[in-house]
């Protein structure tokens, strides 16, 4: 494939021809790489995110007070002692006995402090059947749910001890320590799960062990070498909890589809007649410059989440979007020195029955029949397959028109499937907000002064006057800091919008009536539900810049890298599509309860929050894998000489097997987070399975040769006022089926340099 200059035109084509060349350079390269950036990563150590860096707002503003006071709170606990009838009371002999017996046995583990009797308090419900002994645990609040065992197993010893009542505790350390023991391990399994899936699916699509090993085995060191690069850029930009589940999941999908990708078209021209080192050659030209534009495309996409302003969005971004460039680079570096090593090596460990399958269903053009069936049908018809398959993703899309999102409550993460769930409940039947309090951080140059002290009296009294609480409202103070926090159980407890509510009248009327007053006292409100109302509020405000940067640098690179309007525009239509029916089906399924059932999602009712967004700029950059793949091979055809609709059969049926083998792999994997309890893990992978699912099949099987066929040769179409933007096509002469390079050799002999 040499072209006019001498030289392989593109970077993966040199790429792929100097790794061929010098494959033990190459190798050896990419594990050292993969090393030094483990070492470096693991010396420098990981930065945390801090919670004074997540968010824009009041919410930052408190814990960047705290911060800065060098005040770490305690994790707080609650034990509920209520009546399990009636007829007792607080003020009954026996219950109080109950409560003595509660400060007695969480104070005698030695695990905790400042235990309240909640006679001293006020925390005792308005029917008076309820009181709470409140305690904080000593230690790092952090690590509190690893320390927290003793306090339960004594209050648990209470609560058998008085059967008539309902003696049951909560807090974040004994929440932290029943969810890690309950999910912590559904976690690891699902991570762990994904690669001998994704190894299973790659030996049916191969059926060789060697061949379905080399995309597992490039995914892995990519995630490796990330998660050390992670550590170096952690100290620029601060990595969350999630950042490291979001890249596995991302890695493994992008890795395991781009070597997919490059090893399928390599195989491909060795069965069509090829030696080794030519079949290299032409998988470096073709499906390796489509790796790089969809790999670039993908990084673009995930970058998007770094204008979110969030510091959880920023980095699971920039964690993406490393992986997805190492990815990158290795398939077009270290795989074709790989397979240059190997040879024939690459189909060791064939599995007969699986290679019988698969020369059963490969139709005339070396591709699936099924799909040659499938295409036959749509091209035969394209404007009835464009209908029916468009409308029937704008049906599944329509639902997404009332989509609600939200910030879970417990009761909405988790159902019914934990005890301590329905503490949650009972606590915030009993004591509204009780659990989730609105906490005031109050920073003066005196906090003992006067008007100060009057102010925090006044506000706690309004607080409760206003309707905005019921009480009790209680105040810490911290006198060597100057500052006092504040706790406002909210009226609304567990509803969102009413505790939304609530918390906009101490935020517009009694901080201003009160606080607001005192020159230099600042009086940030924080707190779960400020918390839920900060984020929702940035993220609204971020939706539209991040769709904006997203679609607009899809749309140049796929202009300059296909040189055609037409296919920069379809590209973006689809993919906008598709992200339509996958918000479609989440709200359907999670939302309204159609189908909730047979995934285990009744009585939700909305969808989380970040979800939409991230599912966007995932799907957005995932779909763009297929798309890139297909059309560059459509358009490899085109140029080769052969008709539009030839060409668009050609590319779609050659293509088909890899596309479904890399689809069913990202299906399988976002299913497992599916399995998941918790509702907001649930929906993500339910929802980016159907997206790819949907994206794989109507997509690109369907609705893309329909519009393809039907526009004819209006898809190159190229208008001449663009005509000086950059030519990124790098287009290179196809070679007739058995043509070889001249100046090759077998792969087991040294190779002698190749132009491509």
């Amino acid at each position: 494939m040499a072209n006019a200059g001498g030289g392989p035109r593109g970077v993966a084509a040199r790429a792929g021809g100097w790794s061929a060349q010098h494959r033990w350079a190459a190798v050896g390269i990419w594990v050292l790489f993969v090393l030094l950036a483990m070492v470096a990563g693991s010396a420098a150590g990981q930065v945390e995110l801090k919670e004074s860096d997540q968010l824009k707002g009041e919410t930052t503003q408190a814990a960047r007070i705290t911060e800065e006071a060098g005040i770490e709170e305690p994790a707080g606990e609650s034990v509920l002692v209520q009546a399990r009838n009636g007829t007792a009371k607080a003020t009954d002999a026996e219950f109080r006995q109950a409560v003595d017996a509660v400060i007695k046995a969480v104070g005698g583990t030695g695990e905790v402090t400042g235990v309240k009797s909640p006679y001293d308090t006020k925390s005792i419900s308005r029917d008076g059947r309820s009181a709470l002994v409140q305690f904080d645990v000593r230690g790092d609040p952090e690590t509190a749910g690893e320390r927290i065992e003793p306090v339960l197993n004594a209050v648990a010893k209470v609560q058998e001890e008085h059967k008539e009542l309902r003696i049951e505790e909560i807090g974040g350390a004994s929440m932290n320590k029943t969810f890690d023991d309950a999910f912590g391990d559904d976690f690891q399994q699902a991570e762990l799960l994904a690669v001998p899936i994704a190894l299973g699916i790659l030996l049916v699509a191969f059926g060789a062990l060697v061949a379905a090993l080399l995309p597992v085995l490039l995914a892995i060191t990519a995630i490796m070498a990330t998660m050390g690069l992670m550590g170096l850029a952690s100290h620029l930009m601060p990595m969350g909890d999630s950042a490291s589940s979001v890249m596995l999941l991302v890695g493994l999908a992008v890795g395991v589809d781009y070597c997919l990708f490059y090893l399928r078209r390599e195989r491909e021209e060795r069965e069509a007649g090829r030696d080794g080192r030519t079949a290299i050659m032409i998988a470096a030209a073709t499906s390796g410059r489509a790796v790089v534009v969809s790999g670039v495309t993908v990084c673009v996409a995930m970058a998007g989440m770094l204008f979110t302003g969030i510091g959880e969005f920023k980095s699971m971004g920039l964690a993406s979007l490393i992986v997805v460039a190492v990815a990158m680079v290795g398939s077009v570096t270290v795989l074709p020195a790989l397979l240059s090593l190997l040879g024939d090596r690459v189909e060791k460990g064939r599995i007969p029955f699986l290679n019988r399958a698969k020369r059963g269903v490969n139709g005339p053009d070396g591709g699936s029949r099924v799909w040659s069936r499938v295409l036959g049908g749509v091209l035969k018809r394209p404007l009835v397959s464009l209908v029916v398959a468009a409308g029937a993703l704008v049906a599944i899309a329509l639902p997404a028109v009332g989509m609600k999102t939200q910030n879970f409550t417990l009761d909405q993460e988790f159902g019914d499937s934990l005890p301590i769930v329905a503490t949650y409940q009972r606590v915030n039947e009993a004591f509204p907000g009780g659990t989730d309090p609105a906490e005031v951080v109050v920073k003066a140059d005196d906090i003992n002064a006067a008007p100060v002290k009057q102010a925090i009296a006044d506000f706690r009294e309004r607080a409760v006057s206003s309707g905005a609480s019921r009480g009790p409202v209680e105040v810490v103070m911290h006198d060597a800091q100057n500052l006092a926090f504040v706790y406002v159980p909210l009226v609304g407890g567990s509803d969102q919008d009413k505790a939304g509510k609530s918390l906009d009248i101490l935020r517009k009327e009694v901080r201003p009536a009160t606080l607001g007053k005192v020159d230099g006292v600042e009086a940030p409100i924080s707190g779960q539900v400020a918390g839920s109302k900060d984020f929702n509020d940035q993220l609204t405000g971020a939706v539209t810049p991040v769709f904006a940067f997203v679609v607009v640098f899809a749309f140049v690179l796929m202009l300059l890298s296909f040189r055609s309007l037409t296919i920069a525009i379809t590209s973006i239509v689809l993919n906008l599509l598709s992200v339509g029916a996958a918000y479609g089906i989440l709200t359907a399924v999670f939302q309204h309860g159609w189908g909730a059932s047979l995934v285990g999602a009744e009585g939700v009712g909305a969808i989380i929050s970040w979800l939409p967004l991230f599912l966007f700029v995932i799907l957005f950059g995932l779909s763009m894998d297929y798309h890139v793949f297909v059309v560059s091979r459509i358009r490899e055809a085109k140029l080769a000489g052969r008709g539009t609709r030839e060409a668009i059969t050609h590319g779609v049926v050659t293509t088909a097997g890899v596309v479904t083998s890399a689809a069913v792999i990202m299906v399988a994997v976002f299913a497992i987070f599916g399995t998941l309890s918790m509702q907001s893990m649930k929906q993500m992978g339910v929802g980016l399975a159907a997206a790819v699912l949907i994206d794989a099949t109507v997509i690109r099987g369907v609705l893309l040769p329909a519009i393809m066929a039907l526009l004819g040769e209006r898809n190159w179409y190229f208008p001449k006022w663009l005509r000086w933007l950059p030519d990124l096509t790098h287009d290179e002469p196809v070679l007739p089926p058995t043509q070889a390079v001249p100046g090759t050799r077998h792969d087991d002999d040294r190779p002698d340099p190749v132009r491509v």
